[in-house]
C-alpha cells in the first residue's frame, strides 16, 4: 500500500504524470486542471470535437479514484434528468429519491450549451453549493466534487449560449488545443492496440484531494499581492472595450488559484507571477464585450492583455514575515 500523500506538491507531480500517459504533450493544461481540482472549482474546456475533452475527464476521474457520470447535454432535456427525481414507491407508500448524474464526484457535463437556460440553470445550485434540491428536499453532492463542462465553439446551430451566471460558475475557461505534428504521431503509436485509459489506475484518495485542497488555504498571500489581485479584477469593470467586467467572485477565484499554483510549486506564498500567469483563464470568460468592440473582432484575451499591462506590477518580499 502507497503511503499517504503529504504535501501539495507531491500530489500535484503524482497525478499530472498519471494523467500524461493518456493525455500528451498538454502538460500546461493539465496543469489547469490540476490548479481547478485543487482550489475547488468547476472547468469550462471551449474547444472543438476531437481534441480530447472527454477523455481529459475520464482519465481525471479514474486517476482520482472518484465516482464518474457524463451528462450528454440535448435540447430536450428536462432539469430532472439532470438533478433526479422523486418516485412513488407503491411498497412502501413513500416518495423514493432517485439522484440524477450530477449527484456524483466528477461529473462531465458534455456540450453543455446545447440544453436549453431552463436545464442549464438546473447545474447553478449544486456548482455553488454542492447541493441539489428536489420537491423541496435537499441532498448533498460528496467530496470532491467538480463539474468538467465543455463546448463546441464553431457549432452554433441548436445552441444556447450559457447566461453570465452561469460563466460566473467555472473557476476557469481553458482550452486544449491541437497536438503538434510529434505528438500526434505518438497519439497515433500509443492507440494502435489498445486506448491508454484503460491502464490508467488511480494515485490518490478521495480523502486526500479534500486534505490538500484545505492545505491549499493555507498558502499566505501578501498585501501587495491582494492588491493586485483586486486591481486586475476592477480594472476589467473600467476597460472602455467591456460591457460587464468581472465580479468579485473573480477576485475571489484568481485568489485561490493563485494559492494552489504556488502550492503546486511547493511554495507557500503567492507570487505576483502565479496570478499574471493565471488571470485569462479565471478572468476572460467572465467578461461581457462591448458590441463595439466585437466589431473590431476584439477577444477577452486580448482584453486581459492589456490590463496586465496597465496595472502595475508589486514588488518586494512576499514572504510571510
Amino acid at each position: 500500500m502507497e503511503s499517504p500523500i503529504t504535501n501539495v506538491k507531491e500530489f500535484y507531480e503524482k497525478l499530472i504524470k498519471n494523467l500524461e500517459s493518456v493525455i500528451i504533450g498538454k502538460k500546461e493544461v493539465l496543469d489547469q486542471v490540476i490548479i481547478a481540482l485543487l482550489s475547488q472549482g468547476h472547468l469550462l474546456i471551449d474547444d472543438v470535437p476531437g481534441v480530447g475533452k472527454t477523455m481529459l475527464a475520464k482519465a481525471l476521474a479514474k486517476s482520482l479514484g472518484c465516482s464518474f457520470n457524463r451528462i450528454q447535454f440535448t435540447p430536450d432535456m428536462l432539469p430532472s434528468d439532470v438533478t433526479g427525481v422523486s418516485i412513488f414507491n407503491q411498497n412502501s407508500r413513500e416518495f423514493e429519491f432517485r439522484p440524477g448524474p450530477i449527484i456524483s464526484q466528477i461529473v462531465l457535463a458534455d456540450e453543455i450549451n446545447r440544453a436549453t437556460p431552463k436545464t442549464q440553470s438546473a447545474l447553478l445550485e449544486s456548482m455553488e453549493e454542492r447541493q441539489v434540491t428536489v420537491d423541496g428536499l435537499t441532498h448533498r453532492i460528496p467530496k470532491p466534487f467538480m463539474v468538467l463542462a465543455t463546448q463546441n465553439p464553431i457549432e452554433y446551430e441548436g445552441t444556447f449560449p450559457l447566461p453570465e451566471a452561469q460563466l460566473d460558475r467555472f473557476i476557469m475557461r481553458i482550452r486544449i488545443g491541437y497536438p503538434t505534428f510529434g505528438n500526434e504521431i505518438e497519439i497515433l503509436e500509443l492507440q494502435q492496440l489498445r486506448h491508454p485509459i484503460e491502464d490508467i489506475k488511480s494515485v490518490v484518495t478521495s480523502e486526500e484531494i479534500v486534505l490538500m485542497q484545505e492545505e491549499i488555504k493555507r498558502v499566505y498571500v501578501s498585501a501587495a499581492v491582494k492588491r493586485y489581485i483586486v486591481e486586475l479584477t476592477r480594472a476589467t469593470r473600467d476597460h472602455n472595450d467591456v460591457y460587464l467586467g468581472a465580479s468579485p467572485r473573480g477576485s475571489l477565484s484568481l485568489f485561490r488559484v493563485s494559492q494552489a499554483k504556488a502550492a503546486s510549486l511547493g511554495r507557500d506564498f503567492v507570487l505576483p507571477d502565479d496570478v499574471k500567469g493565471l488571470v485569462k483563464f479565471v478572468l476572460g470568460h467572465r467578461l461581457v464585450i462591448h458590441p463595439s468592440a466585437r466589431l473590431k473582432n476584439l477577444t477577452s484575451d486580448q482584453i486581459i492583455g492589456e490590463v496586465l499591462l496597465q496595472v502595475h506590477v508589486p514588488g518586494g518580499d512576499f514572504r510571510e514575515n
